[in-house]
Parts: structure tokens; sequence; C-alpha cells
């Protein structure tokens, strides 16, 4: 079977990690007509609140808010993220399918574990997937991702770097919303740190970032190594 590669990559623990990161940087991205997939791990099936099924609808709503030219999920266990060797082929078999020049996984700093997990296997398989003997099921061409930066979820930490999101912050929004039986309190319902306002904390903190560079909101990115900055310190 043919994939078409995408431009971007992005992969989180759960079905809304993705949003709460960097939902604005893919839609700005989406709309300048990029292509960009999620990969989400887990189907997150240990959530207080909601279903599997009603959460795989919410994911594929969000996906389309923004943008997403394809959502996969991998159904690997809810807090089950262990670097196992079949785990690391796992992620590495999406990352040699569909080629990303990006990928972007959680800031491996985070008060879910889960999250760090993430982190680091896609570390893992993205070093893999550039192996030319490195075997995945199905055994597909090496693939060297070109950059990995990494986006918060819970964290509130400077960043290395942001993007301005102020024209798809709207989308952003209504990603998160798309998820009602995370973040809406329902008859039935248990409280969480989600259902707590987490949609505003969300708001405030790209509004602070981008109050820090002179725009309205802005999402925080870390990287590991340099970046390359592609204009002139001046501007000009």
């Amino acid at each position: 079977m043919e994939y078409e590669q995408l431009h971007m990559l992005a992969f989180g623990a759960h079905p809304d990690d993705v949003e709460i990161g960097m939902g604005g940087t893919i839609a700005k991205y989406a709309e300048k007509g990029y292509r960009i997939g999620i990969c989400d791990l887990t189907m997150a099936e240990l959530s207080s609140n909601g279903t599997v099924e009603l959460r795989q609808k919410e994911a594929t709503e969000a996906a389309n808010i923004l943008g997403v030219a394809t959502r996969i999920n991998l159904g690997l266990p809810d807090r089950g993220l262990h670097p196992t060797e079949e785990v690391v082929q796992s992620i590495a078999s999406v990352i040699r399918r569909y080629r990303p020049r990006v990928v972007f996984a959680p800031y491996w700093v985070d008060r879910h574990p889960d999250h760090g997990h993430c982190a680091r296997l896609v570390d893992e398989a993205v070093f893999s997937a550039g192996i030319r003997r490195y075997k995945t099921e199905p055994d597909l061409p090496a693939h060297r991702v070109p950059s990995v930066y990494y986006y918060m979820i819970n964290a509130w930490e400077r960043p290395h770097f942001v993007i301005d999101i102020s024209d798809t912050m709207d989308k952003k929004i209504a990603s998160l919303r798309a998820y009602e039986s995370q973040f809406t309190k329902t008859a039935g319902s248990v409280d969480t740190p989600l259902t707590d306002g987490y949609i505003d904390m969300v708001e405030s903190r790209e509004r602070l970032f981008g109050k820090e560079v002179g725009v309205t909101f802005a999402e925080g990115f870390f990287v590991k190594k340099p970046l390359k900055i592609f204009h002139d310190l001046l501007g000009v």
C-alpha cells in the first residue's frame, strides 16, 4: 500500500494530547496546504470519563477541525507505554510509512507519566527508523527525520521557541471543545484536572507565550539540538 508523505507528524500518548499542545500550529500549517498527521499511541481506555468509542469520535471531529490529513491510533495499552522492542518498532513503522520532514512529541517533563514515556519512545523510534538494517513490520525503507520538536501538555515552562497561532487559536479551542467527554463536566462525570477549567488554563498559557513575543497567542516548543535561524537576525 502506498502512503503519501506527510510534512509533519505529531505523536501523543492519548487522543487530545496533540490538540492541547500544538492544535494551533497544526491548524496554521494545514491552512498553508501542508499535510499533517497525528498518531495517538493509545485509546485512552483508562480515562475517568467517556468511553473509547466516544473518544475516537471526538478525536476524528477534532482532527477535522484542525485540517489533519490522517489520524492513526496504534492501540497500545494506556499506562503501558514501556520501551519494548515491539512498541518501538510499531512507532518506527509509522515514521517509515509517512516519511515526515518534522516529528513532534510531548515535552518529556509532565505530571502524567505517559506523556514523558511517549517522548522517550518517539525518540527511540526516530533513531531506529533511520537505521538501514533496522527491521520493522512490515519492513520499510529507512527514513531519517530531519527535525524533532516537543510540545507542552501540562507544562508551564519557558519554551525554547514559540509559534504565533493568533489566527488559529479559535480552531485550537474548538478542537479541544470537541472532546466534550474530557473537558466538560456533565451529569455522571467525575471531577478530574481536565473538567476544572482546563481549556481556560491552556488559553491563558498560550496568551502568556504570545505576550512574550508581541503577539496575541503562541504555542511553545522545546528542542534537543540547536535551531538554525533562516532569516537575518536584524529582520531584513
